[in-house]
């Protein structure tokens, strides 16, 4: 076989191949750009023929960047039409508004403009002139205080769930299509995302128990435990909705859909500045942070806390719990009796605190100073009284 006839068996493979690809309405496929004219782009899809697509779906003044030959995009089979494959990229982006029915069959996206707020929902008005209806629930995957002030006015993608009455009756959701993008973000994630990450996220929710970071189409929970080094109550205090973040993924969970997160782990331990400035005998003035049955919680550093036991408190005086003689809050003056860095605990005391056995120690030096006071007093008495009864004798000898 000859180079030319190998060259044009090897095309003839491929051309056959390309022909016998099917497509089915709604169909989501990569193609890449290998024409622009005014009115159309020509995508090669793998198939026999080029596809075409409607040029105003990518040709607008909202287009940061104008297409090129070249440029791989993603599109939607449409339908085959006079020998041509015709494809979108989302049902009403361009002029072509006919196929919603297909859309509403297959699961293609439509983009349709928030036009105004009416009972239970939205107005949406696809391909600018035809209605859908939105409701409340289905505008998105949050609930928000201000539905109006959120969306009136943005062009949004839906999936259509409902088309009745030859298109009079269209009902739309942009929740099912995020939840669907979502999914497709989700499955990429599992294939890069892994435990000890470190990515950056916005905060989409804020709850008692943690916040939920949105990581690229999933969301994922901080515990309140694991937002900062310091003691947290009130995690508004220092993160909001839609802020960014820098978190690490403690633990991946894709079976039951839970994703662990930590933003503490992206901050420098406050532990390791406090080896090197805090040491065993320092006095230093902390603040009460918490009160537990067993003692209080005093903060020497942001982060770094250490506890006084309750058999320390009270000034020698038993007590039941520390709010007797401690609130939170209160600044108070103690000294480091103990700090292990490997557990990351400090052992405190009040500076004033004296403990049982120096206590009994000084008691003992007390009496034994008394105990030896008396006896030299009763020294210097025997001896004044002996020498009286010497002055006594001799006078009566005289």
């Amino acid at each position: 076989m000859t180079e030319d006839s190998s060259s044009f068996a090897e095309l003839f493979q491929a051309t056959e191949s390309k022909a016998v690809r099917r497509l089915k309405p709604g169909q989501k496929i990569p193609a890449t750009i290998v024409g622009i004219s005014e009115e159309s782009i020509f995508i090669d899809t793998g198939g026999k023929s080029e596809g075409i697509l409607d040029a105003s779906e990518l040709k607008s003044d909202e287009q940061e960047q104008a297409p090129a030959i070249g440029d791989t995009i993603e599109v939607y089979f449409l339908k085959a039409k006079g020998g041509a494959q015709l494809f979108t990229i989302s049902i009403g982006s361009g002029k072509n508004t006919e196929h919603l029915e297909e859309a509403c069959r297959s699961g293609i996206p439509v983009e349709g403009f928030v036009k105004e707020e009416i009972k239970g929902g939205f107005e949406i008005t696809l391909g600018g002139s035809i209605r859908a209806f939105c409701p409340y629930s289905q505008m998105g995957m949050r609930r928000v205080e201000d539905a109006a002030a959120e969306y009136l006015g943005k062009r949004l993608n839906f999936l259509i769930t409902r088309f009745e009455e030859n298109g009079r009756n269209i009902v739309v959701s942009a929740r099912e299509f995020l939840e669907l993008e979502r999914e497709k973000l989700r499955d990429a994630l599992k294939e890069t995302l892994s435990e000890g990450d470190t990515l950056s996220g916005r905060i989409t929710s804020i709850r008692d128990f943690g916040a939920f970071v949105d990581i690229g189409g999933v969301d994922g929970l901080v515990p309140i435990s694991e937002i900062g080094w310091s003691r947290v109550e009130n995690i508004g205090d220092y993160y909001s909705v839609d802020q960014s973040v820098n978190v690490t993924v403690k633990k991946l969970d894709w079976e039951n859909n839970r994703i662990a997160l930590s933003i503490k782990e992206t901050l420098t331990d406050p532990w390791e500045e406090a080896a090197a400035l805090l040491s065993s005998g320092q006095i230093i003035t902390g603040k009460v942070a918490r009160l537990a049955q067993f003692g209080a919680f005093v903060t020497l550093e942001a982060g770094v806390d250490g506890l006084i036991h309750i058999s320390k408190l009270g000034k020698g005086r038993r007590i039941n719990h520390p709010r007797e003689v401690l609130e939170e809050g209160q600044e108070i003056e103690v000294q480091i009796e103990n700090i292990d860095t490997a557990e990351k605990r400090i052992s405190l005391a009040p500076s004033d605190y004296v403990s049982p056995e120096e206590d009994q120690k000084s008691e003992d030096k007390l009496v034994k100073s008394f105990q030896k006071n008396r006896r030299k007093e009763t020294s210097t008495l025997g001896t004044l009284g002996d020498l009286l009864q010497k002055k006594l004798a001799e006078k009566s000898a005289k």
